[in-house]
């Protein structure tokens, strides 16, 4: 196989990660708006937790949903194509994430046909207006957190991730996810939830802020763990499209 052929291959992959890792940051932060009840979803009886002074059940944004696929492709991208190429990925996802609630702010506030407010009223959807900007008009603290508190768990995820693997080499792929993913996701669980909440309009007492973001990093974190599969079939995935040697040059040339 020629090296021009190898490096289109590589560029191909390179292209797909990025793609899937985009529209799942960004699907992230549109569906997020919804809270589900993990435990009606699953079908079990409410887990009630209590938390300095605070008590809950398991109510997740359902951007929980794909938030972990977007962690599990950092730490694959990081292990093909290095710190820059995490990086690069990362500020071209908040670039586009910042541009899709822009261009929803902009259909929020063109004006609607007035027969189409009515048009949902026959499924439940009085006001189709209002609903639409309720989905996608979320708040400015929100956005913004969001954005904050992703960018800086990418960087932190990418530089644990590379400096495990410095002293590992190409062995224990299983833990430095696991452990650049702990981290990356105890800041960006807790930066989201401070800068919306806290330091947002609705000014959360420090004791519920650190009540659910604990629950939500517990979450997050458990997700890490069952999902260390996918890195080994992902990681498998792409040595049968590269090849063994191809595939090796490339993590070597992403060490560096």
């Amino acid at each position: 196989m020629s090296n021009a052929t190898i490096d289109l291959k590589a560029n191909r992959l390179f292209i797909a990660l990025a793609g899937f890792f985009v529209a799942n940051a960004v699907i992230a932060e549109f569906v997020g708006v919804k809270i589900f009840a993990v435990e009606d979803t699953l079908g079990i009886r409410p887990l009630t937790w209590n938390l300095y002074g605070e008590t809950g059940s398991l109510n997740l944004t359902a951007g929980v949903l794909v938030w972990p696929l977007v962690f599990i492709l950092t730490d694959v991208i990081n292990e093909y194509f290095g710190v820059r190429g995490v990086r690069f990925i990362s500020y071209v996802a908040v670039v586009l994430i910042g541009y899709a609630f822009l261009v929803s702010y902009a259909a929020i506030s063109v004006v609607p046909a007035s027969w189409w407010i009515g048009a949902g009223a026959a499924s439940g959807v009085p006001d189709m207006q209002a609903a639409f900007t309720n989905i996608f008009g979320q708040g400015m603290w929100i956005i913004v957190g969001s954005i904050i508190a992703f960018l800086i768990g990418q960087l932190i995820d990418v530089v644990i991730f590379h400096r495990i693997r410095a002293r590992s080499g190409e062995r224990h792929i299983w833990f430095r996810a696991t452990a650049s993913t702990a981290v990356s996701q105890l800041v960006d669980s807790f930066v989201v939830l401070y800068i919306s909440f806290v330091i947002g309009p609705q000014h959360w007492p420090i004791h519920r802020f650190l009540a659910i973001g604990t629950v939500n990093y517990c979450y997050k974190f458990a997700m890490a763990i069952l999902l260390i599969p996918l890195i080994y079939l992902g990681r498998r995935i792409i040595e049968g499209y590269l090849g063994p040697a191809n595939a090796h040059r490339l993590k070597e040339e992403a060490a560096r």
